[in-house]
């Protein structure tokens, strides 16, 4: 773990060279992290960022892994009820089109969003993103796609919809036979690979690959 040194003058230096604590605003001079090592405010003790090993390659693996829960997470079923004979299996894009058909077409718009439409363009973002630090290639492209990344992340609340997954199922499990389908452990199996993945990719090592600072991160 390493702390900023005290610098007496932070005027004369580039603003690249500069970095401001996101708790505290306090102006630092950024420190040269070796791998391991993470960065933290002197002031409020925020841990600004850390170096990891292997950043892009750890971060390839965890994306196309996500990408390919991504199909059965929202297609295959995620339970199934079984009710007075009669038996329905449900999926994420059926639920979609349940609300879509049920006349609450702007709910229907918005869980497909935040469900479907931006996790997916999220993940494609990413990928594209460390492709382009992978094989050095349209780097520029990759800084307008992680910055379009960046502005989606609030939108995308798979967290949310598992959440409202487990309250139906603690509800219906008393008013009909329930059984979980494979859909559902899919669908968390994504949502705990997103999460990883958010910790993976250490944002200040993917900007400084983009803008070629970074040497080593597409190791």
């Amino acid at each position: 773990m390493s702390d900023f040194p005290p610098e007496p003058s932070l005027s004369s230096l580039p603003v690249e060279q500069l970095v401001a604590c996101h708790e505290c605003d306090l102006l630092m001079r950024k420190p040269v992290l070796q791998d391991g090592e993470s960065a933290e405010c002197p002031r409020c003790g925020y841990e600004l960022f850390s170096h990891r090993h292997h950043v892009v390659r750890r971060s390839l693996a965890l994306v196309l892994t996500a990408l390919l829960l991504y199909v059965p997470a929202n297609f295959l079923p995620i339970m199934q009820l079984n009710l007075l004979g009669q038996t329905s299996q449900d999926t994420v894009w059926s639920g979609v089109l349940g609300l879509y058909e049920s006349g609450m077409q702007g709910i229907a718009v918005v869980v497909f969003l935040c469900s479907m439409a931006v996790p997916l363009l999220k993940l494609l973002c990413q990928l594209l993103v460390l492709l382009s630090i992978r094989l050095d290639f349209g780097r520029g492209y990759g800084l307008l796609l992680y910055r379009i990344y960046h502005h989606m992340r609030e939108w995308g609340m798979l967290e949310v919809y598992f959440m409202g997954i487990l309250v139906a199922i603690v509800k219906l499990m008393d008013l009909a036979d329930l059984s979980l389908g494979l859909g559902l452990f899919c669908f968390i199996a994504l949502l705990l690979v997103q999460v990883w993945l958010e910790v993976t990719m250490s944002p200040h090592q993917i900007w400084e690959a983009l803008s070629g600072e970074d040497i080593h991160a597409g190791d």
